[in-house]
């Protein structure tokens, strides 16, 4: 069939192509690929986020077949979020498939797909990146989009952020003020977390605050005598595998030097650290709405999708990538932020 024409067959459908953008390969962002944030796909452009603040009491003795103690059932509030929407538009054009217009050949179609499948690669990648940005600033309290607008999830659960935490990391004394900083923030979590269980705390580091704590006196002794010494020394215990500069575990925290940037915008700023729980259920959520074309309307939101449609001029057809995706924190006086004082 001419070239043109195989846009019309199965191969190019929003389906096969919303298929195909969610399983091209891509370099994830780390954050992303430590699967802390549990995704799923919603019906509607927006979320509504229920609150329960449930109260854990002390129990009084009361006499024996007298009235017990009433306990605070808590209040629930409906918290409605609007899913930020993503698209990208592209196009291949009659031009790029002059070189394979070959009535009855087997790998036209092939051969045009891959043109489709380079233009939805790029498209992919830079969907990536900015849910890697959005996942971030979930971490930190406060997701910052490219157009400069924010979700402050302060404001949206209407509570206070906790002050920042001055860590004099250019101390030479060895003295245990940084375990003591370490074990406060620690207990300072699992307060806010009032008894939910979690498995551990990690901190984004800068590359200023990551460099300033493998220096600290404090940090080095312990690895002193330890086989990762000569690391430390070196630079880094472990390079922590993708997306990051290196990682090590001190004070009950597992240190991580974020490696992330686009367009000269560092994912976190200099000198700072940013510290949250791990292993805390439902504390990050991703949502992903449905598309806003006909025939995803009231569906069940996916990833990414992709379509293709021809141009009013017949030269070519375009290529429409997108991504409706909400990233949250739950709980956000769990966030911590520090800095090198």
């Amino acid at each position: 069939m001419p070239s043109m024409d195989i846009f019309e067959g199965d191969a190019f459908s929003l389906r096969s192509l919303t298929d195909a953008i969610n399983k091209i390969k891509f370099v994830p962002g780390w954050l992303s690929a430590r699967g802390i944030f549990n995704a799923n796909g919603i019906p509607t452009d927006t979320a509504m986020i229920e609150e329960k603040n449930g109260v854990l009491s002390l129990i009084s003795p009361t006499p024996r077949g007298g009235p017990g103690q009433t306990l605070d059932k808590g209040k629930r509030a409906l918290r409605p979020i609007t899913i930020p929407h993503f698209e990208i538009n592209d196009a291949v054009m009659a031009i790029e498939v002059q070189g394979i217009r070959a009535f009855g050949s087997e790998t036209e179609t092939e051969t045009v797909q891959g043109k489709v499948a380079e233009r939805l690669g790029i498209a992919t990648q830079s969907l990536a990146a900015t849910e890697e940005y959005a996942r971030i600033g979930a971490v930190k309290g406060v997701v910052t989009y490219a157009d400069g607008s924010t979700l402050d999830l302060f404001d949206v659960f209407d509570v206070s952020q906790i002050g920042e935490l001055d860590m004099n990391l250019d101390s030479s004394a060895d003295d245990g003020s940084l375990r003591e900083d370490c074990a406060g923030i620690v207990r300072t979590i699992a307060g806010e977390l009032d008894g939910t269980p979690f498995s551990g705390v990690t901190a984004l580091c800068s590359d200023s605050f990551y460099d300033a704590l493998i220096k600290n006196k404090e940090v080095r002794g312990t690895y002193l005598n330890q086989a990762e010494a000569a690391q430390l020394r070196g630079g880094y215990v472990d390079n922590g595998g993708a997306g990051i500069f290196g990682s090590f575990n001190f004070g009950g925290i597992d240190w991580f030097n974020y490696r992330g940037a686009v367009g000269g915008v560092s994912f976190i700023d200099a000198d700072k650290a940013h510290f949250f729980p791990t292993g805390v259920p439902g504390l990050f959520r991703t949502l992903y709405g449905p598309a806003d074309y006909e025939e995803t309307v009231n569906t069940m939101g996916l990833a990414r999708y992709a379509r293709q449609y021809a141009m009013p001029n017949g030269k070519g057809r375009n290529l429409d990538s997108q991504m409706n995706s909400l990233n949250i924190c739950t709980r956000p006086r769990v966030l911590l932020k520090g800095k090198i004082t």
